[in-house]
């Protein structure tokens, strides 16, 4: 029952071509003038100076402090339109209380 079925290979139906074969070579070697070293690089390697580390450091702890502010700013923005949203609904509900009641 919980025996697992091993697939079977069909046979070939079509044209089979026979197993080609491969005859020995013999490897001649030559001896060839080394490969040139490569060209050094025309880019300008980047160098960490103490400043430039200290500019890095100033410039991320920027990017965190207004990213943060956008995030605060925008949660602060959805709270006070949810409490002018409930304040409304209590003065209209308020109103049609009065109303009902004159």
């Amino acid at each position: 029952m919980l025996r697992p079925k091993i697939p079977t290979m069909p046979t070939p139906t079509g044209l089979v071509t026979p197993p080609a074969v491969v005859e020995p070579t013999t490897v001649v070697q030559h001896h060839q003038a080394p490969a040139p070293a490569p060209a050094a690089s025309t880019r300008p390697t980047i160098q960490l100076t103490p400043g430039a580390v200290l500019a890095l450091v100033g410039a991320g702890t920027a990017v965190v402090l207004v990213v943060g502010a956008v995030l605060v700013s925008m949660l602060l923005a959805v709270a006070v339109t949810g409490v002018s949203v409930a304040v409304c609904a209590v003065v209209i509900r308020s109103l049609i209380n009065d109303l009902k009641r004159r």
